[in-house]
This record gives C-alpha cells, sequence and structure tokens, in this order.
C-alpha cells in the first residue's frame, strides 16, 4: 500500500492572483518518519505559529530548507502537476472545476503507478457537498484504470502532519514556477518521478473530468 497526501499552492482565480495553479503530491510507504519531522518541527518553531501548525508560507526560510531537507532524505516520491494559467480567457464557470480536473488528472497519474493507494487530501471545503462531488469526480476518472484498493479521505491539515508536509513540497513547486526560484524544488528535485505543466485551456473534459 502507498501513501499519498496531496496539497495545492496557488489559486484558481482566473484574472487575478497567481499565474500557476500547482497539485503536489507525497508518496511514502511508511508515514512515520515524515510525521516525526513535523512534530519536531512544530516542537522548535511552534511556539511562533498562530495557526498551529506548519506551513511553508509563514515559515523562516532556513525552517523551510530544513524541513525538505528533512522529507528528501527520506524514501518519498513526489508527484506534481502545474497548471499555467496565463493564457486564460475564457475561464471555466466554476472556477473550483479547474482545482477539481487538476486533483483528477494527478490522482490518475498516482494510481496508474500505484494500484493500492491510501491517498488524503487537504479539507479544502467544509461543504460536504463539494467534498462529496470531489470524490466523486476522482473516483469516475479511474474507471479506466486498473486499481486494486483506493481509499480517499479529505482531512484538516492541522490534525494530520503529513498533509502539512506536503505544503512545504507545493510551496517549493510553486516558487519555482510562480517566482522562477528554484532552489527549494532542488532539495526535493531526486524524489520528483512526475512533474507534468499543463498550458490553460484544458480540453472539454475539464468540467466534468472522466475516462
Amino acid at each position: 500500500m502507498h501513501y499519498v497526501f496531496l496539497d495545492e499552492s496557488g489559486d484558481v482565480a482566473p484574472f487575478s492572483g497567481s499565474h500557476f495553479l500547482v497539485v503536489a503530491l507525497l508518496g511514502v510507504q511508511s508515514p512515520r518518519p515524515i510525521e516525526l519531522h513535523i512534530k519536531r518541527a512544530l516542537k522548535t518553531y511552534g511556539a511562533s505559529l498562530r495557526s498551529g501548525e506548519m506551513k511553508a508560507a509563514a515559515s523562516r526560510e532556513k525552517v523551510v530548507v530544513r524541513l525538505l531537507t528533512a522529507i528528501a532524505d527520506e524514501p518519498v516520491s513526489v508527484i506534481a502537476t502545474i497548471m499555467d494559467k496565463r493564457a486564460m480567457v475564457n475561464p471555466l464557470p466554476d472556477p473550483e472545476a479547474l482545482y477539481r480536473w487538476m486533483v483528477v488528472h494527478t490522482t490518475r497519474l498516482v494510481v496508474s503507478r500505484w494500484p493500492r493507494v491510501d491517498m488524503c487530501l487537504d479539507k479544502r471545503y467544509t461543504n460536504k457537498a463539494l467534498r462529496y462531488l470531489l470524490e466523486r469526480e476522482i473516483r469516475e476518472s479511474l474507471v479506466d484504470l486498473h486499481q486494486e484498493v483506493v481509499i480517499i479521505r479529505q482531512e484538516d491539515s492541522i490534525a494530520n502532519k503529513l498533509l502539512q508536509a506536503v505544503d512545504y513540497v507545493a510551496w517549493a513547486f510553486f516558487q519555482k514556477y510562480e517566482h522562477g526560484d528554484d532552489c527549494f524544488y532542488r532539495l526535493i528535485a531526486d524524489k520528483v518521478i512526475a512533474e507534468e505543466v499543463i498550458a490553460y485551456p484544458i480540453n472539454e473534459k475539464a468540467a466534468h473530468p472522466g475516462p
């Protein structure tokens, strides 16, 4: 069984905010070592964190470097999908459809490699209907792939240390593409097994992903 944890960096806004949306995934066979790295970081730096969780955007540079280095020292795999939104002229009616499309696309990359997957996503939505829609579109997209077990969970990152870890990974990709700064990305580059840049507009299935 592979355990995978997924988070995003950037936003889905069509004409404002970031130029790129990153969906990154951290794959491990044993979550415990990464969990311990985050717990140690929380013990050392947590007193200054208002949110109560490790977040790359709220961390000093040396903290980001230490955590990414520690993650890269473990037997992990990284997959990332990057959407280039700069050519976006006719955005989808529902901006969240772009996020769902990105998650679906990244999930297919995962399941095509590891047919036994326990996947945990950062709980983006408080609305149960939106959480259900995301999971439904993921599952519908996987019907043409060989899969033995695919577990999908959506959890709060405050309670899940691995989601906090993948936040740093997604942030490193975002710095590379949004700001042209790959110094953080290089710390994890050897662990990247798939990195795909997709230019908008995407295909017709974006609003309703599927096989």
